[in-house]
Formats: C-alpha cells, sequence, structure tokens
C-alpha cells in the first residue's frame, strides 16, 4: 500500500507538468509562452537534419570556446624539422609547410569563423529590419529610395562586393566583417519589406493607427517584432553564404591576415601542396564544408519551426 501511494505522488508532478503544458487554455502569458517553447521545441526535434546541424554547431563553438585547454601546440611555433608530417600522435591532423601543428591552428581558427559570422549577424540583421520595414510601411518616395538602393547592392554578387569593399578599407578581420556587412544586408531588408507590406494591413495595426501611435512606433513596437521570426530565419540560412565569403577573402589575403589560423589563409596555404600532402587544404576546407553545412540545416529546421507558412 505504501509504495503505491509514493509511486502516485512520485507520478503527479510529472502529470501535472503534462497537462499544465498541453492546457488548451493558459492561465498566465508565461504560460502561454512556454507552452510555444515547448510546440516549437517538439516540431524542431522531429527535424532529423536540424537536429544533427544543431549538434555540428554545438560541437564548433565547444572546440572554440575550449581552444586553450584542447590544443596541444602552439598555433605560431614553427618546426621546420617536422614540416609536412601526416596526421599522427604527436599531431592528429599533421603539420603544415612551417611545422605548426594543424588541429590546434584549426581550433583557434574556429573562434576567428564565428567571431566573423556573429559580428556580421550583428550588423545586418537590426540594419536590414529597419531599412524593410520603413520602406514597407512608411511607402511612397521612402519605399522607392530604399528599395532601388536596395536594388543596385543586389545587383552585384556578394563576393565581388565585398572584395571591392575590402580593397576600399584595406585587408584586415574588422574590415572584412564591414564589407561582409555591406553586401549581405540587401536580403534581410528586402524579406522584412515583403513581410510588412502584409503585416500594415491587419486590423490590430490599424487599432493602434487609431490611437494615435505615430509611424515609428508602430514600427519599432508592432511590424518589427512580427517580421522578426523570418529575418531570423533568413539570417540563419546566410551564416553559410557569410562563412564562405569570409573564407574566400581570407583565401585571398584580403581578411584574417598571417599567421592568423583563419580557415580561408589556411587553405590557402595548402593549396600549393593538395597533391602532394592534401589533408593541410582538405582539413581546413571540411571545417568550412561543415560549418556551412550545419548552418543551412538548422536554418531549415528553423524555418519549420518559426514560420507558420512551412507547416
Amino acid at each position: 500500500m505504501t509504495d503505491s501511494v509514493s509511486k502516485s505522488l512520485r507520478a503527479r508532478p510529472h502529470q501535472g507538468f503534462r497537462a499544465w503544458i498541453s492546457d488548451p487554455a493558459p492561465r498566465s502569458p508565461w504560460q502561454a509562452h512556454v507552452q510555444l517553447w515547448w510546440l516549437q521545441w517538439r516540431r524542431f526535434r522531429a527535424n532529423r537534419s536540424a537536429l544533427f546541424g544543431l549538434l555540428v554547431l554545438l560541437v564548433i563553438v565547444a572546440a572554440a570556446l575550449f581552444a586553450p585547454w584542447l590544443a596541444n601546440q602552439d598555433i605560431y611555433a614553427q618546426n621546420l624539422a617536422q614540416r609536412l608530417q601526416p596526421p599522427g600522435a604527436d599531431h592528429w591532423l599533421g603539420t603544415d609547410e612551417l611545422g605548426r601543428d594543424i588541429f590546434s591552428r584549426l581550433l583557434y581558427g574556429a573562434r576567428i569563423t564565428l567571431y566573423i559570422a556573429a559580428l556580421t549577424a550583428i550588423v545586418i540583421t537590426p540594419l536590414g529590419l529597419l531599412i524593410g520595414t520603413a520602406a514597407g510601411y512608411l511607402g511612397g518616395w521612402v519605399d522607392t529610395v530604399l528599395m532601388r538602393l536596395v536594388d543596385i547592392f543586389l545587383a552585384f554578387p556578394s563576393l565581388i562586393l565585398a572584395l571591392a569593399f575590402v580593397a576600399a578599407l584595406g585587408p584586415g578581420i574588422e574590415n572584412a566583417i564591414i564589407a561582409i556587412s555591406l553586401s549581405a544586408w540587401p536580403p534581410i531588408a528586402r524579406l522584412a519589406r515583403a513581410e510588412t507590406l502584409a503585416i500594415r494591413r491587419m486590423d490590430f495595426i490599424a487599432a493602434v493607427r487609431l490611437q494615435g501611435a505615430s509611424a515609428w512606433h508602430i514600427i519599432v513596437r508592432h511590424v518589427v517584432p512580427m517580421c522578426l521570426p523570418s529575418v531570423v530565419v533568413r539570417v540563419t540560412l546566410n551564416m553559410a553564404a557569410i562563412i564562405l565569403t569570409a573564407a574566400g577573402l581570407g583565401f585571398l589575403g584580403l581578411g584574417a591576415q598571417a599567421p592568423s589560423p583563419e580557415w580561408g589563409a589556411m587553405l590557402a596555404s595548402g593549396r600549393e601542396f593538395m597533391l602532394t600532402n592534401g589533408w593541410i587544404a582538405a582539413i581546413p576546407g571540411l571545417a568550412i564544408l561543415f560549418t556551412s553545412l550545419a548552418f543551412n540545416l538548422l536554418g531549415d529546421g528553423l524555418r519549420d519551426v518559426m514560420d507558420i507558412r512551412h507547416e
């Protein structure tokens, strides 16, 4: 009898949580938010490829964060006696043309790649969101001017446009971030404008306007939050292009400068040994490939979760 009572008491909190999380009539805004997050997580969890992308990104982020403890060699130490060594016990991924440990440099290179991608996303998300929502809501000459500016930027391939900006600003990581941001924000603005054109016709926007709210108040407080999920999905999907552009600038010597262990620069230094010591170029190339693929898979999963049109 005692065992049955204890089992029922242990089961009751679990049943209470399941009833609380599935209650069709939430009793508080917090309960409604938690139910929405739980539903989105269940939908995301059903996408196996998105889970794989998230797992890969978590591994890459963990490797970048714990690089000082995971790296077993000095990333700048040169040892010509051990140059072009194949993967082994001392050097897990081999050594490059200067005898530097590729594994250690790859870990620190993840920091640079994620740093560029994160800062670029921080710049292009509010920039594209504000320009797109302002153009879509205000309309008129504001829409015409802003969208013609977007069309000018979209007329050039992103890598070519980034190369032009870096050539004008000079090589370096910070200038590469600015150049990539200037070439990556127009698609975000166009998406935000398209979302705003539909949102501004909704009844609640008309009600807020009748209450005397200004146009910028409506844009910032009501339109931007409605557009944010689609923009977040688009930025996540664009991360692959951002990483490839950053690697391309590094490959051409316009991004991170030597002896920085940036993946594009590592790929450029190893291209001379592709036929004889292929791992030197293949390892950073695979790192770029898996990181870009992970962002694409994650973005696809977020689209299924955050965009109701893809249910």
